[in-house]
């Protein structure tokens, strides 16, 4: 009832503006809605025009060419084990970095923290050489190490944890548990960690999007086609003068589904993370 009563008191503005929201998100799902639809459709109905958004004559052949042509469930265990190291990485440093930035007071820490936020402003492109000759001589080469090396560490991510914990895990609350006994490594698992959740949910979905979406560090490193990824091994379909789209949109389909996955669980953290910021009485 009271629902019924909330939706018929809004305004004529309100329901302008829910119906822009409607719109610019279907906007935003048709390309989406397209690429799944390619994917079931025949060589003969990809080009047509006009375009159609499903398929007239489903098949999955485009499905059974990611298991035949090339060896896609490799590539999507090479990049689901790529992706959840650099997740695992990331969450890991900038925690731990964020926490010591915003909770400790040591010489020169705003200075290191300046520095770490100017490193997010230089391309991967401009060190990708001289960090693929460090893996050469560290002979990681067709490894996951050395293909999740570069994104271990994310400053951005530090720059997030250090402004959460800052803003939502108090001094005093800290100083309460030194108090009654907390080791330094006991205030961080179980007072700072807990506070934070919504920002670590966040930097999860970034830091897993990142290592997934990844293409030009593991096209160099991966000399061997058994260590492709996900998004290097689509281009076995794309050949010299033609381009296989049907193959190529059903192996866009399976790849977004462990983003997705992961858009799922991590958002729970971050509704969680918000309702558990602050103290209690």
């Amino acid at each position: 009832m009271d629902e019924t009563i909330s939706v018929r008191r809004l305004t004529p503005f309100q329901w302008f503006t829910q119906a822009l929201l409607v719109v610019g998100a279907g906007i935003m799902l048709l390309p989406f809605i397209y690429m799944i639809g390619t994917s079931f459709k025949p060589p003969t109905e990809v080009l047509t025009w006009p375009p159609t958004l499903f398929a007239v004559h489903p098949t999955w052949d485009n499905y059974r060419n990611l298991t035949t042509i090339a060896p896609f469930p490799r590539f999507f265990l090479n990049s689901l084990i790529m992706s959840t190291a650099s997740t695992l990485g990331i969450l890991a440093t900038s925690t731990f970095a964020g926490y010591i930035f915003s909770k400790y007071r040591f010489p020169g820490r705003d200075l290191l923290f300046i520095i770490i936020l100017a490193t997010a402003m230089v391309p991967f492109e401009t060190y990708l050489i001289p960090f693929y000759f460090l893996i050469k001589q560290l002979k990681l080469i067709n490894t996951y190490a050395g293909m999740a090396g570069p994104y271990l560490i994310m400053s951005f991510g530090i720059f997030l944890m250090r402004q959460s914990m800052s803003s939502s895990i108090p001094d005093e609350l800290l100083d309460a548990g030194r108090i009654d006994g907390c080791s330094e490594w006991r205030l961080f698992h179980q007072i700072a960690l807990p506070l934070s959740k919504s920002a670590v949910g966040a930097l999860g979905i970034f830091a897993f999007m990142q290592a997934w979406m990844a293409f030009i560090w593991p096209l160099i490193l991966a000399t061997q086609r058994e260590m492709y990824t996900m998004e290097v091994g689509l281009s076995v379909f794309q050949q010299r003068f033609s381009i296989d789209y049907g193959s190529i949109t059903a192996g866009s389909t399976v790849s977004i589904i462990p983003v997705f996955i992961v858009f799922l669980v991590l958002r729970r953290n971050i509704i969680q993370g918000i309702t558990l910021t602050g103290l209690k009485g």
